[in-house]
């Protein structure tokens, strides 16, 4: 699918998916603002800055003159926070475009950050917290971080802790905002049945006449490893989550396709090699799967499950086994071939939205500054051999790299340090 990328004088980026047939048009804004630009006594202000962008703006006041203006067009609309940007988006039918456009573009622009709406929405982002920490599915996940990455910006929670959201002040914002919210950090994503005409011409008339300037930037993320870690967080669960994985490489490197064939190859699905050995054969898990993350300066490939308490020491062996089978074994080419297929399958699908679309070509833009198409990808991953996967493999799956967070009833991490070995 086709894309044009148009850069105004101030840096701003605007990237435009057409997408013929679709019905809807997503208009999506990625800023280079996330929790790796944040200092420690301001962690989680990223992540609070976006829920604030919803609060009211110059021109739309109050909350719920953004809330009811987008609701009435039936929009679906939301915003997220990561480690290296901060996002948020409209999706409405291809004749409101512009009106999604003009709503997003006053919240990128006029939002007021209003003292009195930045101490009520504390409680919401209080109660966000609490969510997470009583859902350890996704909470094990940002443990695993912050034992690969320790006390620095990559391996802290996006969303911060308690004791910060409730000392941050109007001035924190302002100034994060000033530092990083600016048009030579963002990307414009316009998806779907759109006038890309129209488009350039809104957004050289909403965003031509600001000044670009200098972009505060996040500090390089230290990796450091001499051996197996371990870290467990005690909670009275009936069942144990954990994260097992190794450092990897970043965005930039070419590797990455073989990494994502790796990712597949051992919990992409469930004819996959860790599917088929915990759930089918084990019958251990209700949910295993692998992720490769990338990011502009570091990342890791790892596996997540949630197993059954008695079980866990043999899912984390079978794990193990399944990652030294890849080093040191090889990959037949009938499941090389359909692990390939599987990716062009599940990339295919996943893009017949114009929200997804959007976030495909936005979050390559937003860290590598570069786009490839659908097609360049796969004409990449068709192109790793098992050979490729062997010597990647055999780079990362190494004793020294094995980092295992859980969640669950455990008083420490002996019994975890003991079996964490190949």
């Amino acid at each position: 699918m086709s894309f044009s990328k148009t850069t105004l004088k101030n840096g701003l980026r605007l990237v435009t998916v057409p997408q013929k047939g679709s019905l809807t048009t997503t208009v999506l804004f990625l800023v280079e603002a996330g929790s790796k630009y944040e200092s420690k006594q301001v962690n989680g202000l990223s992540h609070f800055l976006e829920h604030m962008c919803f609060k009211g703006t110059e021109r739309r006041p109050r909350p719920i003159d953004v809330a009811s203006e987008l609701d009435a067009l039936g929009a679906h609309y939301n915003a997220f926070t990561s480690h290296e940007y901060t996002g948020f988006y409209a999706k409405a039918r291809n004749e409101d475009a512009g009106k999604i456009f003009d709503v997003l573009s006053d919240i990128y622009l006029r939002s007021l950050l209003r003292e009195e709406e930045i101490d009520k929405e504390r409680g919401v982002i209080i109660e966000e917290i609490n969510m997470y920490e009583d859902a350890p599915m996704q909470q094990i996940h940002e443990l695993f971080t912050t034992l690969l990455y320790g006390d620095q910006p990559a391996g802290w929670d996006v969303i911060g802790k308690k004791e910060i959201v409730l000392s941050l002040q109007r001035n924190d914002f302002l100034s994060y905002r000033k530092r990083h919210y600016l048009p030579n950090a963002t990307v414009l994503i316009v998806a779907g049945g759109t006038d890309e005409t129209a488009v350039r011409r809104m957004t050289t008339e909403a965003f031509d006449r600001i000044a670009a300037d200098e972009k505060g930037s996040m500090p390089r993320t230290i990796e450091t490893q001499k051996g197996p870690a371990t870290l467990t967080r005690h909670k009275e669960t009936d069942q144990a989550h954990l994260v097992l994985g190794v450092r990897a490489f970043d965005a930039f490197d070419e590797r990455r396709n073989t990494l994502t064939l790796i990712a597949n190859l051992l919990g992409g699905g469930m004819s996959s090699r860790l599917f088929q050995r915990v759930r089918e054969q084990m019958g251990a898990a209700y949910y295993i799967h692998t992720s490769n993350d990338l990011y502009s300066d570091h990342g890791y490939l790892s596996v997540s499950a949630g197993v059954a308490l008695d079980k866990i020491t043999n899912v984390v062996r079978a794990i193990l086994e399944e990652f030294a089978r890849l080093r040191d074994g090889s990959v037949d080419a009938e499941e090389l071939i359909n692990a390939k297929r599987k990716i062009a399958g599940s990339m295919a699908i996943s893009l017949e939205t114009s929200d997804e679309l959007a976030s495909f070509y936005g979050s390559q833009e937003v860290v590598r500054r570069e786009i490839l198409t659908i097609d360049q990808i796969l004409e990449k991953i068709n192109g790793v051999t098992a050979e490729d996967i062997r010597n990647v493999s055999r780079e990362i799956f190494t004793n020294a790299g094995l980092n295992l967070a859980v969640i669950g009833p455990y008083k420490d991490s002996v019994q975890f340090e003991k079996i964490l070995a190949f």
